[in-house]
């Protein structure tokens, strides 16, 4: 059994909205750290992860396995079999950093490409952290 990790920085967080559907008891650890980019909160109620030189802040979580992987990508719109413009999210390797500036691993989270962003009204969130109700 490999374990399985994920950046997570929205509704799949520890006290959000899909985590105990998609993650819940499945989530072997739970960690708070953080990858270089842009947090925008969109129009449709929840953020989206581009490009940038800022810290978005989230959380790793670690599960036993990857079986909970097919689900997340359906909810994310990501479908590794069609073109990347077809895909709401792109789920690829990202770095994630601890709290001391640390590089903890490479894993597996999902950005949405600056056309999708504006295509949803995203909203800079300079903080990095996204909750429901957004902070600005």
């Amino acid at each position: 059994m490999t374990e399985f990790s994920l950046f997570v920085y929205g509704t799949l967080k520890p006290g959000e909205f899909y985590h105990s559907a998609y993650c819940g008891d499945r989530v072997l650890r739970a960690d708070r750290v953080y990858t270089w980019g842009k947090l925008y909160h969109l129009s449709l109620g929840y953020p989206g992860m581009g490009e940038g030189e800022g810290k978005v802040h989230g959380v790793l979580l670690t599960f036993a396995d990857a079986t909970c992987l097919e689900a997340i990508d359906q909810l994310e719109g990501y479908r590794p079999d069609r073109p990347s413009k077809e895909n709401k999210y792109q789920r690829c390797q990202i770095p994630v950093f601890d709290e001391r500036d640390r590089l903890l691993t490479q894993t597996w989270g999902y950005r949405m490409h600056i056309d999708k962003i504006r295509q949803y009204q995203g909203i800079e969130i300079p903080s990095g952290w996204w909750t429901n109700p957004p902070v600005f």
